[in-house]
């Protein structure tokens, strides 16, 4: 039986940005305008999805972890959300210091005046059922009230409709994500803006992955001085870890691999068994890390006034939003756009535009969260384990 050869969504994102580059550089007005349509109605989509999306992932997990009660969870579950907060600071003010002066010729309004702009056909509106704010409000509400009453049918109600989410953002978001940012890369060519764009995409993921870098060596150092351990031999045996994370982009998938270094790096196999599971749904720092750098870049490449209230206020909420997130490429933006666009007051083209730019190192983020995974592990032994 022949095996079929797929292309994975990066290089579906990355074969996307190409065509539409290359089609709005020949491409007649009526096709401009057909892309313009499409990505008008899919945006609309994309919006009707978002607050539903918060209610999808974040209601279950808070259901899930409160009925898991005990010490041990408190601890993991508090140090997962410290080190996510942790990446995230360390991202907006390396952001903050350098992409100001490192995008300086690639600053770009979101409009302009001289650009020709692309119009649809027609338009279509599909107002979300909720703001984003009620969404995230709703989740808690049901999450804490569901980990606490003794029945079971809203609990399971709630797993269900996590799974009829994910299903629709397997079905129908991903496999149209490429043409839209197809569309988004034609209409930029057309209007004369790709250039800056790609230019500002290699330097941005550039940053992002040397912070990747640093943040793990942050983690294991702080994990060391707990673990009384060499903290670049700990990294070192993680990285098997890191390099399959690499290969499957999936926190869950790689569990196997994470929990038998831990183990070798001197972890308990009780408290590694507990830990790592966990953490692949809750510890996120690899993934914050990005989403905050990438949304720095992107406001100052297109002036996008911004300040540290409401970055912090971003960062605290994403720590939240993104646990998890499910094990798909990409799974983790896909719940940060109700945010992106709440807190911080992204269009739909800008969320495109995130969604490019964070799925074209996920597997880097991935590797990053499930890497720092052990570090946590390590730190969680030599609280509770009577070896150490």
């Amino acid at each position: 039986m022949k095996k079929t050869f797929r292309i994975g969504l990066l290089g579906r994102i990355i074969i996307g940005m190409a065509a539409g580059t290359g089609l709005g550089m020949v491409a007649p007005d009526w096709i401009a305008s057909l892309f313009a349509t499409f990505n008008a109605i899919f945006s609309q989509f994309l919006g009707f999805m978002i607050p539903l999306i918060i209610i999808g992932f974040v209601s279950p997990a808070i259901a899930d972890l409160g009925t898991r009660a005990g010490k041990m969870l408190v601890v993991t579950a508090i140090l997962a959300y410290a080190a996510t907060l942790m990446a995230g600071f360390a991202s907006y003010f390396t952001a903050d210091t350098f992409f100001p002066s490192m995008l300086a010729g690639q600053i770009m309004p979101e409009s302009s005046a001289e650009s020709t702009a692309v119009k649809s056909f027609f338009d279509i509106t599909i107002p979300p059922l909720m703001p984003v704010m009620t969404a995230l409000v709703l989740s808690f509400m049901l999450g804490l009230g569901c980990a606490y009453i003794p029945g079971k049918a809203l609990h399971n109600g709630l797993f269900e409709f996590r799974d009829i989410v994910s299903k629709t953002i397997i079905r129908a978001v991903i496999p149209l994500l490429p043409y839209y940012i197809c569309g988004i890369f034609l209409i930029m060519t057309v209007e004369g803006k790709v250039g800056a764009i790609l230019t500002a995409f290699s330097k941005i993921i550039l940053v992002i992955f040397i912070m990747h870098v640093l943040l793990l060596l942050v983690q294991y150092c702080i994990a060391a001085i707990f673990f009384r351990r060499n903290p670049l031999r700990m990294l070192w045996t993680m990285m098997p870890a890191y390099f399959t994370a690499l290969g499957t982009q999936s926190s869950a998938a790689t569990i196997p691999v994470t929990l038998r270094q831990s183990i070798l790096m001197g972890v308990d196999r009780d408290i590694a068994g507990f830990v790592v599971p966990l953490c692949a749904t809750i510890h996120m720092s690899g993934s914050t890390l990005k989403i905050v750098a990438c949304a720095v870049a992107l406001m100052v490449l297109q002036q996008i006034p911004y300040d540290f209230p409401t970055m912090a206020q971003f960062i605290a909420m994403l720590g939240v939003t993104i646990i998890a997130a499910p094990g798909i490429p990409g799974g983790a933006i896909m719940a940060s756009l109700g945010l992106l666009s709440g807190v911080l007051g992204f269009s739909e083209p800008q969320n495109a535009m995130m969604i490019a730019l964070y799925i074209a190192m996920d597997s880097f983020g991935t590797a990053c969260n499930v890497t720092g995974d052990g570090a946590i592990a390590a730190i969680v032994n030599r609280i509770f384990s009577k070896k150490v």
